[in-house]
């Protein structure tokens, strides 16, 4: 299990290869209060997932067939990125689903770039078969402790920043982000699961007591389309009672077009899930209860600028 001393030292670790992304206050978006904000889609590669990247590389010895990571695009991207950045040899596996803007950006790093037919759960299986055949090092884009102590290391830097909510809603996919969010808090604040209705591996594992298969569709499947919750996420989520909430494709649109029309943020169908929950009344604030979003990624697809 992670627990906040490797969060700590994942920090430390990251520090010189990670953006400290900005927090705001923000009114509006038909809310009757405001919300706080984490605006993690500026990290390295538009999301969030440069910590868990990097905090995985710098934790032990790289072999010398390099590194292998299968992703849904924004994983493989920082995986991409981070190894470039620190002199190491990438292999990456992603669906065809990862779209021509992810799979773009990729492409741009120089990593060995292999798309996989179906989804998520293809590309992993390819990616293990490469790590198999090449003794390549695999980087898991969510259930790893390395992986969870990098994601953790958001919400350390948020508290550091000030974070006055009550409440965070993190939008979950395989459930890294999440779970280092769990880990770092223990249950300090209240956190919220927020997922698509047509993805959603971790409602769907807290229904059945243990993590099941789910099908993955929708306009965030690309990001949030993990077949299966992470255990590491599950058992944190069971710990801590996570709350959690689902949200339909056309809630997750609207709430990316108000982080744009609002305030200039673009951010890809995944970073305004969480945001979706609160404008779509999928999860509603008591009284009084101070609420904060996390925003997680802006791999837009297409790529806005081509």
């Amino acid at each position: 299990m992670v627990d906040r001393q490797d969060i700590d030292a994942a920090a430390a670790r990251i520090a010189p290869h990670v953006v400290r992304t900005p927090v705001m206050e923000v009114a509006g978006f038909g809310l009757p209060w405001p919300v706080e904000m984490k605006l993690e889609q500026i990290q390295h590669t538009g999301s969030f997932k440069a910590r868990g990247a990097f905090n995985t590389m710098l934790s032990g010895k790289v072999p010398d067939a390099g590194l292998v990571a299968a992703s849904g695009g924004n994983h493989g991207a920082a995986v991409a990125h981070a190894a470039r950045a620190l002199g190491h040899r990438a292999a990456i596996f992603v669906p065809e689903i990862a779209g021509p803007a992810k799979i773009a950006l990729i492409e741009r790093t120089g990593a060995d770039l292999h798309v996989v037919a179906g989804e998520y759960a293809n590309a992993l299986q390819a990616a293990q078969a490469y790590e198999a055949e090449t003794g390549a090092m695999q980087i898991h884009a969510y259930d790893s402790p390395a992986t969870v102590a990098g994601q953790g290391t958001c919400l350390r830097e948020w508290e550091e920043q000030g974070l006055t909510a009550d409440t965070v809603l993190i939008a979950v996919g395989g459930g890294g982000l999440i779970a280092g969010a769990l880990a770092w808090l223990r249950g300090a604040r209240k956190v919220v699961a927020v997922e698509p209705e047509t993805s959603c591996a971790l409602n769907a594992a807290l229904m059945a007591g243990e993590p099941v298969d789910v099908e993955v569709s929708g306009i965030a499947a690309n990001a949030l389309g993990a077949r299966r919750i992470g255990r590491i996420c599950f058992d944190l989520a069971r710990e801590f009672e996570v709350q959690s909430v689902l949200v339909t494709d056309d809630a997750i649109a609207t709430a990316q077009r108000a982080l744009w029309q609002e305030r200039r943020q673009l951010v890809e169908p995944a970073g305004a899930a969480a945001l979706a929950a609160l404008m779509s009344g999928a999860y509603v604030p008591a009284p009084g209860e101070r609420v904060a979003v996390l925003v997680c990624g802006g791999n837009i697809a297409p790529d806005p600028l081509g």
